[in-house]
């Protein structure tokens, strides 16, 4: 049975999205900072599909 996920109280959806997009930056920060080469190319895309598919889902309302 699939049920419908709560936000919790106090946080907002527009909340947890920002949180969301500052996490991937983090990510890309330290991928930039730690990779070189095609590995830190193939690790923002990843990241870019992510935040990507997770800005498709708020604007959904998921």
């Amino acid at each position: 049975m699939v049920t419908e996920r709560q936000v919790p109280e106090g946080k907002s959806k527009l909340t947890r999205l920002y949180w969301a997009m500052g996490a991937y930056a983090v990510l890309a920060l330290l991928a930039w900072t730690t990779l070189d080469g095609w590995m830190r190319y193939g690790v923002w895309i990843l990241l870019g599909g992510l935040a990507a598919k997770t800005l498709i889902a708020h604007k959904a309302g998921w």
